[in-house]
């Protein structure tokens, strides 16, 4: 898979091109509200085959690195008597949700807003480690947060919310080439050179349906008719390029298996194929880890019948040799 052409965890400079554009027009804050915000609710997928897989003991200490709104974790700490758990994210919205989701455990808990690459444990050891990755069902549906197309809200896309990148700084101000390779890297999306062109001759976006609604215009019919919207891929690789998803995985799973003792073990639950790439290998490279799954846990159709959003949900697991 071809890498950027250089670090796109920081914005580059603005093309001197006749359509630069000053970084004052642009309001990332100018579409929607805090006030009329959804709860922040969120359905734990796979969440049988996690606390099985975890082997979830008494008095056992679990990491949930990826807390959401609290349901894994919930599930853990109710699974066997005298758990304790620390939580982690770097979405303030997620954390308070959980707080109040596992208001009954609360001596129990410990939480921590912070993304999991950059979590310190210290001292501490513990009996399983859970990573359920990507973007939350409550990201996609709080319009004002960006991830989705479905509503008009402002280019955003930040998990942790006190960073400054966003995906607005990405499209109006990244060049050409970067933006292509971002969209073709991150979103495997064939048409990344088209797409970004029509961006930068476009620019500046200010909305997500208006970003999307430039993406369905140039390309062909049968790819704007296709079976998922044209411009999904270039969300995901917006997002994941915001958040420096892969980035941060691979720094996860690089640390996550000296936090374990001796038999703990690490669950994590991907979402698409490059994150599934990255926990796959680094599982299988890792010296301190057996694989205990040689193919990933896929959701029953029950439960993609329960919730659609689970239909792309792989749970793989290792655990800690001594």
């Amino acid at each position: 898979m071809t890498q950027p052409s250089q670090d796109i965890s920081q914005p580059a400079s603005p093309l001197e091109t006749p359509n630069e554009i000053d970084r004052s027009q642009i309001d990332p804050t100018a579409i929607g509200s805090t006030a009329d915000r959804p709860e922040f609710v969120h359905v734990s997928v796979l969440y049988q085959e996690v606390i099985d897989g975890l082997q979830v003991r008494s008095g056992g200490r679990y990491l949930d690195a990826t807390v959401g709104g609290g349901g894994h974790s919930r599930l853990i700490l109710e699974a066997a008597p005298q758990v304790e758990l620390v939580a982690l994210d770097q979405d303030a919205m997620a954390i308070a949700a959980a707080q109040e989701t596992l208001g009954d455990f609360k001596n129990q808990v410990t939480f921590h807003q912070t993304n999991f690459a950059e979590f310190n444990p210290g001292e501490l050891k513990f009996d399983g480690i859970l990573a359920d990755l990507g973007v939350s069902s409550a990201q996609f549906d709080i319009a004002d947060r960006g991830f989705s197309f479905r509503h008009t809200a402002p280019l955003d896309m930040r998990m942790d919310q006190q960073q400054e990148l966003t995906a607005a700084e990405i499209i109006n101000f990244w060049d050409e080439k970067e933006l292509a390779d971002i969209f073709y890297t991150y979103g495997e999306e064939r048409l990344s050179r088209r797409i970004a062109r029509q961006i930068v001759d476009r620019r500046p976006f200010e909305t997500t349906t208006g970003l999307a609604e430039t993406i369905a215009q140039c390309v062909p019919g049968k790819y704007r008719h296709g079976r998922i919207h044209p411009a999904t891929r270039v969300f995901q690789a917006l997002r994941i390029a915001v958040n420096r998803e892969l980035e941060v995985l691979e720094t996860f799973i690089a640390q996550a298996p000296n936090w374990l003792k001796p038999g703990g073990r690490l669950a994590i639950i991907s979402f698409h194929s490059l994150e599934d790439r990255i926990v796959k290998h680094r599982m299988r490279e890792s010296e301190l880890l057996k694989v205990i799954t040689k193919k990933p846990i896929l959701p029953s159709e029950e439960e993609i019948q329960a919730n659609s959003r689970s239909r792309s949900a792989k749970l793989r697991l290792a655990e800690r040799i001594s």
